[in-house]
């Protein structure tokens, strides 16, 4: 009996034994397929934890080390820290794709030694683009004010570029504004990477030659710019042609272009150019503004062939809109000094009427100024896509519109905004048609390779010249950031629509549709979890305890049952 128990065990045994060997080389050629084969699994239904394949491209291909320094560190408020871990999160997934061509570091702002530090170094910051925000927060049951850094430096060969990771609608709940934060951290992080590691910068001209807004007013777009791009003034009158860059800008011309400039542009189009227009369809003088108001006259750019022929219209129309920017007015006085107020100005809308398109999605409002009404017209192998919209209570004023600054005494009356919404900005995607084709063509320009259709390319048309125009500081005429209201003191999205339109335009990889990414909020029934509070921790304490006991259990009895018999 003896002697059949030692076989059984030695049996036994050399079975355990060639297990553990399969299981050894089993194992083995796994690691060595996962080395080779890397692969994940995101499980969440919105693929939060999923990153976009051009994303994944730009990581994968990274020929130069690129370190993220991250400066949301320290004491932070809850939501802050749900915005830090899906910061850290994502550069996790950055690193499974670029491996140790990635590395990145958080870093504790506040600890810099000297207060003088610490300013010199948030200014160095904020001239970067980081905005540092001031947030409330308790602590020992006082209410104190805490010092958020949300931004990140990315470098890389020796240069270095900075990626704001608090954005958003402000309109919205600061919760909500967040959830925006992180739903856009891949972009921001990935679009700063590519920055700093793309073989070659893309080249961005400004149009000059039609009365286009001057450098200065401009020059907060065009330093933003050159940041990411290659950027330089095109004197179109003086040119044979547009060299092919990746996109041209055309800010407010207020003269006609000529037949011949005209010309060169639609055959830039048609080599699969990208041209942002932003155009005013209606002059209005501030400066000339009296008691009396002043009219608005009609601009001969010579653009609207080329548009109409494109698939768009602007027309000579001015939209209102309830939901407006301020504008001082003098409303009495106190003695000797006038009083002076800001006061909604419908001739400023404030559009904040998104469509669902990466380019506008989680943007801030945006802050227009005597904006145009615009209309689309049969464009074949065109996609017209309406970006920005007026708000709901709107109107449409047609020609002649006195402006007069007398209307900011009187309150908006609904009724009379009964428009409803109004696209002020126009994406088209397509090939375009070109306005010269059976036409003659002029005479003093060479135009042997005349092209009557384009290949698939992109226009950006906004009804309003004055989106990409800064406001001067009056202290030193140096340019205030775009987007930025003297008056009201409020920092509009233009600068990010342009730039998120720009990227859009010329980005071949497709990066730019990481910003689709959403995570949904589902906040827990407060109530709900007040009333069963009790009910679930006592199951959460008491299960786990009785699942092992159950197991122990079970496992006692089969080895009983198992070894009774020797």
């Amino acid at each position: 009996m003896s002697k059949q128990i030692l076989q059984r065990e030695r049996k036994v045994f050399w079975r355990d034994i060639s297990r553990l060997g399969i299981g050894l080389v089993v194992l083995f050629f796994l690691n060595v397929l996962a080395q080779n084969y890397f692969f994940r699994v995101d499980l969440t239904e919105e693929k939060r934890y999923s990153l976009s394949d051009p994303t994944k491209d730009l990581l994968q291909n990274l020929e130069q080390n690129v370190e993220v320094t991250i400066y949301l560190e320290g004491k932070l408020p809850p939501d802050f820290q749900r915005l830090q871990r899906s910061i850290e999160e994502t550069l996790d997934n950055f690193q499974s794709y670029a491996g140790s061509n990635l590395r990145y570091r958080f870093v504790d702002p506040l600890t810099a030694v000297s207060a003088e530090q610490r300013n010199d170094f948030f200014f160095r910051l904020d001239s970067m683009g980081i905005e540092i925000t001031r947030v409330f927060d308790e602590e020992d049951g006082n209410r104190i004010q805490r010092l958020i850094v949300p931004g990140a430096v990315i470098r890389s060969g020796g240069r270095e570029t900075a990626a704001m990771l608090l954005k958003g609608d402000e309109g919205v709940s600061a919760q909500q504004q967040l959830n925006q934060s992180i739903e856009g951290v891949e972009y921001e992080l990935a679009s700063a990477i590519q920055r700093m590691t793309a073989a070659r910068r893309k080249q961005v001209a400004i149009m000059r030659g039609h009365g286009e807004l001057p450098s200065v007013e401009m020059g907060s777009l065009i330093d933003i710019l050159s940041q990411t791009y290659d950027v330089y003034e095109l004197f179109l009158p003086q040119s044979e042609e547009i060299a092919p860059v990746d996109a041209v800008i055309v800010a407010k011309p207020q003269q006609a272009f000529s037949r011949a400039d005209q010309y060169k542009l639609d055959q830039y189009i048609m080599r699969g150019g990208n041209v942002l227009f932003f155009l005013d369809a209606l002059k209005v003088d501030m400066d000339s503004l009296g008691s009396n108001g002043a009219f608005a006259f009609p601009i001969d750019t010579g653009l609207d062939d080329l548009l109409f022929r494109y698939g768009l219209r602007v027309n000579p129309t001015l939209v209102q809109s309830v939901e407006s920017g301020q504008y001082p007015i003098v409303v009495g006085n106190l003695g000797d000094q006038p009083q002076v107020r800001l006061l909604p100005w419908p001739f400023f809308p404030v559009a904040n009427n998104y469509a669902s398109h990466p380019i506008v999605r989680n943007l801030d409002a945006v802050h227009l100024r005597f904006v145009n009404s615009m209309d689309t017209v049969a464009a074949a192998g065109v996609i017209k896509t309406p970006l920005v919209y007026t708000s709901q209570y709107s109107r449409v004023l047609s020609t002649p519109i006195v402006v007069d600054l007398n209307e900011l005494r009187q309150a908006p009356e609904p009724e009379r905004y009964q428009a409803g919404p109004q696209a002020t900005a126009y994406l088209l995607e397509g090939k375009f048609t070109s306005v010269f084709r059976n036409r003659i063509l002029p005479n003093e320009l060479n135009t042997q390779n005349f092209r009557n259709g384009s290949v698939p390319t992109k226009l950006l048309v906004v009804s309003d010249g004055d989106v990409v125009r800064n406001e001067l500081d009056p202290q030193n005429n140096r340019p205030l950031p775009l987007g930025f209201d003297p008056f009201t003191e409020r920092t509009f999205a233009n600068q990010d629509f342009v730039l998120n339109a720009l990227a859009y335009m010329i980005d071949d990889g497709g990066l730019i549709q990481s910003r689709t990414n959403e995570v949904r909020l589902r906040p827990l029934d407060s109530v709900k979890v007040k009333e069963e509070a009790v009910r679930w921790q006592t199951i959460n304490l008491v299960l786990p305890l009785v699942l092992i006991g159950i197991f122990g259990l079970v496992k006692f009895y089969l080895r009983r049952k198992r070894y009774a018999r020797f």
